[in-house]
């Protein structure tokens, strides 16, 4: 059984929460959701019909995951990210007809394990947001994002590298990286980071 939903929580009856998850005041988790064990969800977030959550998921306050997300096990989403769906959105067909579930093709975000999303950031779908990455406060992500990139910015570009920590990386020269925290190492292929030994 889940750790806790809040009475004002609104959880589908054909949605899946998990051993030790948590559903917040006002979140809403829509039919055929899967929230894995041990996650967080914040007051007022929304997750999508068929959106998949890993375990140890924290989704923040405000947060709106549209479907068809995938977030895997340990991703952070901080309050109010939006994850979009719609490539391209109207409310009306060009006839100007009010718009259907069969008049669009919803597209997802897929988040990796261990990314990060900060504040108010927004993900435009469809794209992937690696592995360890991190997205900065603010930030609007419009294209998929490289393992333990840190992305900053509108558009969101790439500034650095951040480890499984979350600091961002040193470089200690010839394409290697450092981890200030761990003492990990990474190498960087040119436009990619792996971890040395992975």
């Amino acid at each position: 059984m889940p750790g806790r939903i809040h009475p004002s929580a609104d959880v589908d009856e054909r949605a899946s929460v998990g051993e030790g998850s948590s559903i917040w005041h006002l979140a809403q988790v829509r039919e055929d959701a899967r929230i894995g064990s041990d996650c967080i969800v914040g007051r007022g977030a929304y997750v999508g019909s068929g959106v998949q959550i890993g375990d140890r998921v924290k989704i923040q306050n405000y947060a709106l995951v549209y479907e068809p997300a995938v977030l895997e096990d340990g991703v952070f989403v901080g309050p109010a990210v939006v994850l979009t769906n719609d490539h391209f959105p109207r409310a009306i067909t060009a006839e100007g007809d009010a718009k259907s579930a069969t008049d669009w093709t919803p597209v997802g975000v897929t988040v990796k394990v261990g990314a990060s999303i900060g504040a108010r950031a927004v993900c435009v779908a469809p794209l992937t947001i690696g592995r360890w990455a991190m997205v900065a406060a603010g930030a609007v992500v419009t294209k998929d994002v490289p393992d333990f990139a840190l992305m900053v910015g509108v558009p969101a570009r790439r500034v650095g590298w951040v480890g499984r920590a979350g600091v961002p990386l040193v470089s200690v020269g010839d394409g290697v990286y450092k981890c200030p925290k761990s003492g990990e190492q990474y190498v960087q292929t040119g436009e990619l980071l792996e971890e040395v030994g992975a």
